[in-house]
């Protein structure tokens, strides 16, 4: 029998793409602050339409996007919640029912990235409230790994080199939560 462990603690990411991207990124940023605290990384604009044209119709064209990341670790099982709540913040800010951008909440672990989605397909595990749990990809061997069904944005190289910036701060922030654990158990003791 495996013995239960304490779940660490994850970087929260968010990828918002849309036609206006920056105009939008700077409206919704005080509503993402304000629910997930401080962003601690914003990637460059990213190529989103060459990927898919789905969201034309409804955004416009043009579409772009950016990653952010936030400061706060926060415990995986909160994605549900967190995509709630990003689908209610595009809700918002949606003219005539269509919306003007979309937010992607997921988060990164040290060995994965996942994302969050409403729509069930056989690989994606359910997580609560509507939300399914989307394994994007697996860091192994010094490197992201995509799957047969990774989103096509997330197998290209600008994007994993956007995450693993990402990846990286999580890793300083995990170290410091990890060492602050320890120095908390020894107190308990």
């Amino acid at each position: 029998m495996g013995k239960v462990r304490i779940v660490e603690p994850v970087n929260l990411v968010i990828f918002i793409f849309s036609a206006q991207l920056d105009y939008w990124l700077e409206t919704v940023k005080p509503d993402l602050i304000s629910l997930f605290g401080p962003i601690d990384y914003i990637s460059p604009e990213l190529d989103f339409e060459k990927y898919t044209l789905y969201y034309n119709e409804e955004m416009g064209s043009g579409i772009t996007g950016r990653l952010i990341s936030f400061e706060r670790l926060i415990h995986p099982s909160l994605l549900a919640s967190i995509k709630i709540k990003t689908n209610e913040l595009e809700l918002k800010h949606a003219v005539d029912g269509k919306r003007r951008f979309n937010l992607d909440p997921g988060y990164i672990h040290h060995m994965q990235f996942v994302l969050a989605t409403t729509k069930m397909w056989p690989h994606r595990i359910y997580i609560g409230q509507g939300i399914y749990a989307e394994p994007t990809l697996m860091y192994i061997n010094g490197a992201w790994k995509d799957y047969d069904f990774t989103y096509p944005n997330y197998k290209e190289e600008v994007y994993k080199f956007e995450l693993s910036k990402i990846r990286d701060l999580y890793l300083e922030k995990r170290k410091k939560y990890l060492q602050n654990f320890v120095k908390s158990e020894k107190r308990v003791r």
